[in-house]
């Protein structure tokens, strides 16, 4: 038997429509299978809360084996899972085509399917997770101003966190005075130039939250576009990608959207679109998540082979000679993330590699969680443990090779990078600008 894998991690479908995969006694039986494998490797030690959870139970059971850790205590690791892959595409030696077919994300999907169903999840995880209920309320001024302001007050925190577990001390997004669909200028008719590597035309799926919360960042990728001759269009209906219910484990909720999103993005697919997410975990739900749901359905896979993130899609350009390389504004010293679900698309490092092209640039690059993973962070349970998570990315961006703070600190999940620009003011490590790669392209183009 071989003690670890020479080839590259492969995926198995997700049963999720099987009666048998909400089988709570056989699920219990594969985690413990699992743990125990864990449990004799631990490198995984290092990437989140779960693993050292398990070891923590484990260790101080009666027979410092798997077999003595009470089923009950197993949902305390899978509380623990946000579903980042790095234990899968990372670290694990043991991951399909190994016999011993370890996917240890999955299965904790499977669990929070399980605890889903059985009324498991609160009603606050719930809410926060239903992007497009609250997302509603933005780009109405009078509503928005208002609700902006009065989130940031004490007695309205101290109620969420009683009422929605949300922590009174996380930072939490604003809401949008103008929708990120209703704000996007409509491109100038430029004719499709498609490359060797890449479709000369883009669909932009906005994403909640660049459409209700942060629509510079779409915007930004438009100009972007717009500089590069690159005629686009919005994705003309969307609903939320179905990340935030997938991490809940309300997989008929996924299953809601994908009915609502995918006959439409097909047609982009079939019409030669290259389809753009500007945020890391919508662009994965496309890429892996919905198609391992969905293997058998053609458009599901046709939505996949077309989806790409921003940075993939512009070094595919520059590879064609497509993209234009004249950067006259320098970005000085970058610090920058690469998040979890970026690395999980197995991309390479393509942000990098585009903001190092930029004179007068020094990028730092980490490889390391920010903790943030989605709603996980700015749970009450699990924001400290988030910080805590974060910590050594936050000390490695302060600590430039080029000496002393940055000058930018960036990352392309935009949760992620106020997460870390939250860590920076509560360790005391200085106020960098936090930027979005897009919008530091931006800036290095020199657009307004």
């Amino acid at each position: 038997m071989a003690e670890g894998n020479l080839e590259a991690p492969t995926r198995h479908p997700i049963a999720w429509r099987a009666p048998e995969y909400y089988d709570e006694g056989a699920t219990f039986k594969e985690m413990e299978r699992i743990f125990d494998i864990c449990h004799g490797c631990r490198r995984c030690v290092s990437l989140c809360g779960a693993f050292p959870t398990l070891f923590d139970l484990v260790d101080e059971g009666t027979s410092g084996e798997v077999d003595a850790v009470e089923k009950k205590d197993y949902w305390k690791v899978v509380d623990q899972c946000y579903l980042c892959d790095l234990c899968y595409m990372t670290k694990c030696p043991y991951v399909p085509p190994h016999e011993w077919n370890v996917d240890f994300p999955h299965t904790m999907l499977r669990a929070k399917a399980i605890k889903f169903k059985q009324g498991g999840v609160d009603f606050g995880s719930r809410f926060l997770s239903s992007t497009d209920v609250h997302g509603q309320f933005a780009g109405i001024p009078i509503v928005t101003q208002a609700a902006n302001a009065v989130n940031q007050t004490k007695p309205v925190r101290a109620l969420m966190e009683s009422t929605l577990h949300v922590d009174r001390n996380a930072w939490l997004p604003a809401l949008a005075t103008r929708k990120f669909r209703s704000a996007a200028p409509k491109s100038t008719e430029h004719p499709v130039q498609d490359g060797e590597r890449s479709p000369g035309k883009v669909a932009v799926f906005a994403t909640c939250y660049v459409n209700y919360n942060e629509p510079g960042i779409g915007l930004d990728l438009l100009k972007v576009l717009a500089h590069n001759e690159i005629p686009y269009l919005l994705v003309h209906k969307e609903k939320c990608c179905g990340m935030p219910k997938l991490e809940l484990g309300d997989l008929d909720a996924v299953d809601e959207s994908k009915r609502a999103n995918i006959p439409v993005l097909v047609k982009y697919a079939q019409e030669g679109y290259a389809i753009l997410s500007a945020v890391p975990s919508c662009t994965l739900m496309f890429k892996q998540e919905i198609p391992l749901m969905y293997p058998e359905d053609a458009d599901v896979q046709a939505v996949k082979a077309a989806m790409w993130d921003p940075f993939e899609y512009f070094a595919a350009r520059r590879r064609d000679g497509l993209l234009k390389t004249e950067f006259p504004q320098p970005l000085g010293k970058v610090s920058y993330q690469v998040p979890c679900h970026s690395r999980v698309q197995n991309i390479g490092r393509k942000t990098e590699e585009l903001l190092k092209m930029v004179p007068g640039t020094s990028v730092h690059t980490n490889e390391r969680c920010s903790g943030h993973a989605g709603t996980f962070g700015v749970k009450k349970p699990y924001h400290e443990v988030a910080m805590k998570i974060g910590k050594p990315l936050f000390k490695r961006m302060a600590d430039h090779p080029d000496g002393g703070l940055p000058d930018y600190i960036s990352s392309d999940c935009p949760l992620g990078g106020h997460h870390i620009d939250q860590g920076f003011d509560r360790n005391s490590l200085g106020a960098p600008r936090l930027e979005h790669p897009l919008s530091l392209l931006r800036i290095a183009y020199g657009l307004d």
